[in-house]
This record gives C-alpha cells, sequence and structure tokens, in this order.
C-alpha cells in the first residue's frame, strides 16, 4: 500500500493514493529553462526518459522527450501536445507518488502469494503521537481489508511482511532517498521478500501508505492509487471503484462485504430539468459545477466530460454556490459567506476568507453568481434581484451599487444562478433555462435550456 499520513494541519489525515510521493514543490514563475529541467527530471522519474534522450531534445520537432511528455499528458488525460505547456507544468508540480506510472491494475505488480499479512512499525515520527501514527495505519489497513480477502495483524519485533518506517536522505539499505521538504514524501515496494512490501516516509515532511499490495498506479483521478496527492478522508470516501476492482483482482472480494462498491449518484446530463449551482470559465475551458460534480466543456467539441469536483480541488466543498475566473487566471469559488481562491490546482494560503473582505456588508450571507469582464477588469455580483460591481484592480467595490440586475440588464428579471460570458455574449441561468444575452445591444437574443452546451 501507499498510506500517507500528512498530519500536521489535520489530526490524522490517511492518504491511500500513492506509492508514496514524488513531489517538486509549487516554485514561483521563473524562466522556462527551470520549468523544462523539471518536467525533464520528472519525465526521467516516472516515464523512463533516459539522460542521452534530453541533450537535443527541445531543438527537435519530433523526439524522444516529445513522445514521453505526450504519454505523461495522456496518463493524466491532459491535451497531448507533445509540449510543456502551462497545464503539463502545473501536473508536474504537484505532490505525487515516488514509483512510476508503469501500467494500471493487475498488470505490472504481482501481489502477495498469501492473504494473512503482518505488518511493524519500525520507528516513528516526532510530528505526531505514538497512537495516532498506529491509530492512522491501522485504519488504512482497514481500508483495504473490508473489501478483499487480506487481513493485516500486527507484530512488535522480527520481519513483517511490510515494514513501515520513517527516514530522511539516504536511509537504511533502501535504493531509494529522500530529497528534503517538499521532495519524495515517501515510497513504498511491491509485494515480495526483503525490501518488497515496505513502506517509507520521508522524516523531513511536516506530517501522512497501497503499492506494498500490488497495485500499481490508476489514471483515474478519483482512485486512491492516482499518483498525484490529493487530500481524501478514508472516513468519507475511501476507496473508488477502480480501487476496490484493483485489489479484488488480485486478491477477490471480502466474504463480507458486496463486490461492487455503491457508487455516488450521477447527475443526469441530459436530463431536460437539469440545473447549475454555478459555472465558471478556466482558461479555454467551461465549467458547470452542481454538488459533487462539474462537467468540462471545450468549446466547439461536442461531449462533455463529468468528474468530481475533489479530483481537481480536493479542499473545496461540494455545492459551490458562485465562480468566477479572475483578470489573473485564478479561479473563486464561493459558498456561504466563505470565498476560496484557486490558481491551478492549489488553493491559495490564508483561503477560505469572509466575502466582506471583497467589500460585501455583513447582511449579505452568499454571493449567487459572478462573472469578470477581462477587458474592463470589473467583476459582477449577483445577489437575488441585485447586484454589485467590484474592481479586481482596486480591489473594492464601485461607488453606487447595488443596482437592480433588470434595469442594467433588461430581460433578466429574475434571480441568476450562475453566469459566465462565451464570444462576447453573456449567458444567464436560472433554473433548467439560460438566457443568451447582448451586452451590446442590451437585449435577450435566446432563450435555451440549460444543458444546450452538453449536445443534448
Amino acid at each position: 500500500t501507499e498510506l500517507m499520513i500528512r498530519m500536521k494541519r489535520f489530526p490524522i489525515l490517511l492518504l491511500l493514493s500513492m506509492a508514496l510521493s514524488y513531489a517538486f514543490p509549487v516554485l514561483p514563475d521563473k524562466e522556462n529553462g527551470e520549468e523544462n529541467t523539471q518536467l525533464v527530471q520528472y519525465l526521467k522519474s516516472f516515464y523512463e526518459l533516459k539522460t542521452d534522450q534530453t541533450s537535443l531534445a527541445w531543438k527537435r520537432s519530433t523526439n524522444p522527450l516529445a513522445e514521453k511528455i505526450k504519454i505523461m499528458q495522456d496518463f493524466f488525460g491532459l491535451k497531448v501536445t507533445g509540449k510543456a505547456d502551462s497545464e503539463t507544468v502545473e501536473v508536474i508540480k504537484q505532490p505525487r507518488c515516488g514509483v512510476p506510472d508503469v501500467g494500471l491494475y493487475g498488470m505490472t505488480l504481482p501481489g502477495w502469494k498469501k492473504p494473512k499479512l503482518t505488518y511493524r512499525i519500525v520507528n516513528y515520527t516526532p510530528d505526531m503521537e505514538r497512537t495516532d501514527v498506529e491509530k492512522a495505519i491501522q485504519k488504512a489497513f482497514q481500508v483495504w481489508s473490508s473489501v478483499s480477502q487480506l487481513t493485516f495483524s500486527r507484530i512488535y519485533e522480527g520481519i513483517a511482511d511490510i515494514m513501515i518506517a520513517f527516514g530522511r536522505g539516504v536511509h537504511g539499505r533502501c535504493p531509494r532517498y529522500f530529497d528534503g521538504h517538499l521532495g519524495v514524501l515517501g515510497h513504498a515496494f511491491p509485494p515480495g521478500n526483503g525490501i518488497s512490501g515496505d513502506v517509507h516516509f520521508d522524516e523531513d515532511e511536516d506530517w501522512t501508505f497501497g503499492h506494498a499490495l500490488g497495485l500499481s498506479h490508476s489514471n483515474d483521478a478519483r482512485a486512491l492509487m492516482f499518483p498525484n496527492y490529493k487530500f481524501i478522508d478514508p472516513t468519507q470516501f475511501p476507496l473508488s471503484p477502480d480501487d476496490i476492482s484493483g485489489i479484488q483482482s488480485i486478491y477477490g472480494p471480502s466474504p463480507n462485504s458486496p463486490n461492487k462498491p455503491d457508487k455516488p449518484q450521477l447527475p443526469k446530463t441530459c436530463d431536460p430539468k437539469l440545473s447549475f449551482d454555478a459555472i465558471t470559465t478556466l482558461r479555454r475551458e467551461i465549467m458547470f459545477l452542481k454538488g459533487r460534480h462539474l462537467w468540462r466543456v471545450y468549446p466547439n467539441y461536442s461531449e462533455a466530460e463529468l468528474e468530481l469536483i475533489s479530483t481537481f480541488w480536493p479542499s473545496l466543498p461540494s455545492g459551490i454556490e458562485a465562480a468566477y475566473e479572475n483578470t489573473n487566471d485564478q479561479v473563486l469559488f464561493f459558498k456561504d459567506n466563505k470565498f476560496w481562491v484557486i490558481s491551478g490546482y492549489e488553493v491559495l494560503p490564508g483561503y477560505p476568507k469572509n466575502i466582506d473582505v471583497l467589500g460585501f456588508p455583513r447582511s449579505i450571507k452568499k454571493i449567487d453568481a459572478a462573472i469578470c469582464n477581462r477587458n474592463t477588469g470589473k467583476t459582477d455580483f449577483f445577489v437575488g434581484q441585485k447586484y454589485w460591481r467590484y474592481d479586481e484592480t482596486s480591489q473594492s467595490m464601485d461607488k453606487d451599487y447595488p443596482k437592480q440586475t433588470a434595469d442594467d440588464f433588461p430581460g433578466i428579471g429574475q434571480k441568476v444562478d450562475a453566469v459566465f460570458q462565451h464570444n462576447g455574449f453573456l449567458y444567464f441561468f436560472h433554473g433548467s433555462m439560460q438566457w443568451e444575452f447582448d451586452p451590446n445591444a442590451k437585449r435577450v437574443i435566446r432563450v435555451l435550456n440549460s444543458n444546450s452546451w452538453f449536445n443534448c
């Protein structure tokens, strides 16, 4: 397994999602050369890029480096360009597992030849109480044993099947090493003798384990075996269908649990009564949010991709009520009287904050919708039948607001559930309907079903 115990800010966080985590620190934007160097190192670590393949790689139109980039982009569901575009760079900066992304479940790693396994905690981290470490590790094993025929028992001396240890730098006889804070977070080894099956955590992290059972990485971002780090509370969402399918394909299902996991109920994309909680643009995409889910739409493409919000932003709550992309390519998400600012896949430090820091009176308890005009740098916030205008540059509310929505947006007389801009037009949503509004003519052009963007 890959159990990760990231536990400084949260009492006990189990991250059963990686063979532990190879992470590149999130660095400030610098020269492209530094990002290229990072990408080369990433591909060498996780996609078998050879050192002699990189010498002229950036100067060729077709080269081994570009091919490895394409493989990596395809694995993570990115647009396959073979280039170090912004989305690719964001992915390589995410904390992740130290095991290469080779194969899917059951394809490359053998399992244990026995269902009853032992584990031993060799040492402890000073960041946590010993009892908390023990409970976290016990809980992590229970997550897997609850859906498979595996059982785990702890021993206190001698050699266990799975030896769990904390270390830093070059540690013991391990062939891998740790490189300090925010580098390699940890690693695990596939089943077998000797070091095989063992799990190591980097003591230089602030400390929170899965390849040790024989599972390789999944490209399902909801799975615990997805290589990139994301916070998951095992008490709320322990294993995805892909995780369970993988472990059961090796060891069989637990006699005490159903073979198939309960799946969260999915919203029906082409339901004529479909409505949305919030909508935002994100670079070239439009994201439609509802409950725990979002649809990703690339204009001019026919298919909408349904995902969990937690796939992209694990720390966001479900039921986001408003969202918009600002002039700095950041996305702001609102729920109740709080908001989060997202840059790429990261929540900026210090968030969530109360909406009154934007200039709203304390009587305003929630935002219904928001949209930023990137040309003017002004953001309109819709609350009930009124709207406020916010200056992104001065970070203050414009004077003489709020105003009545219907006065400045004729034909939009109802509460706005969501709004976004595309090709110069505004699209206002309420319930299962949307209104296409021409801001130059100041009139509604068309009335459509809310899910018309989904090719229904």
